[in-house]
């Protein structure tokens, strides 16, 4: 099927690795032109540059970090120097961490709230004045949001957050014709899952109805959907992409 995506222009937040990498080949290899960030990989970034180079269309990767109001400013200056225009938005920058919640220190909480919750508002903000009616907004969220992760409860507030901001934001840019959407993943075979112990990894397949992890892939096609107009009836919706957990 295809998505129609051709000449459009995106921007990807945190797209060097992992989901954000599948995302941004997805939409090149689909025809779009993507302005994309990373905040401190340089050899992905690098590494990505050189696939997009295989691709059409007009492509970008700046670093910037997304918690950082004047790295936002520039990463937004860059998509307007190089397409001019947004007709999509995908913010999947994030941070994460694992530590009790009676060891969280306020630095730390602070850092991932900054980045998931607070980066989304700044870069969704700065984008509006580059966005017009048939624009798409996503957010890559997490199922953690709806239901808890022992160690995580910055980072499952941080999602949550993302929920209700992309609930709110759908009410208040529907009527200019703007979309907002949520892909919450599951498990996906990352680089963070490549970590985990063969018994935890088995642990999560058990939890999924269809007994694996996701693909980067798997979340990238969802988000193709979103960026494109054969959604053009759905806002403020959270799509689970997580195999039935």
């Amino acid at each position: 099927m295809s998505f129609r995506l051709d000449g459009k222009n995106v921007l990807v937040t945190g797209g060097s690795r992992g989901i954000g990498r599948a995302v941004v080949l997805a939409l090149a290899q689909e025809g779009c032109n993507v302005v994309t960030c990373y905040r401190a990989d340089k050899e992905a970034a690098e590494r990505l540059e050189r696939d997009l180079s295989g691709t059409k269309g007009r492509h970008s990767v700046v670093r910037a970090d997304v918690s950082r109001p004047e790295d936002v400013t520039g990463l937004l200056d860059e998509c307007r120097a190089t397409l001019g225009a947004l007709d999509v938005v995908v913010h999947n920058a994030g941070a994460i961490s694992h530590v009790p919640f009676a060891e969280l220190e306020l630095d730390e909480w602070r850092r991932v709230l900054d980045t998931n919750l607070t980066g989304m508002y700044l870069v969704v903000r700065g984008a509006l004045p580059l966005m017009s009616a048939g624009g798409s907004v996503i957010a890559i969220g997490s199922k953690a949001a709806m239901v808890g992760v022992p160690l995580r409860t910055h980072y499952t507030a941080s999602k949550a957050g993302e929920l209700g901001l992309a609930r709110s934001l759908s009410k208040e840019l529907g009527p200019r014709g703007i979309r907002i959407n949520v892909v919450a993943p599951g498990i996906i075979n990352t680089d963070a899952a490549a970590g985990l112990s063969p018994e935890h990894a088995q642990r999560y397949r058990t939890m999924t109805a269809l007994g694996r992890l996701g693909e980067p892939e798997e979340v990238a096609d969802v988000v193709l959907f979103l960026s494109s107009d054969r959604s053009r009836y759905m806002t403020g919706e959270t799509v689970h992409v997580d195999g039935g957990i």
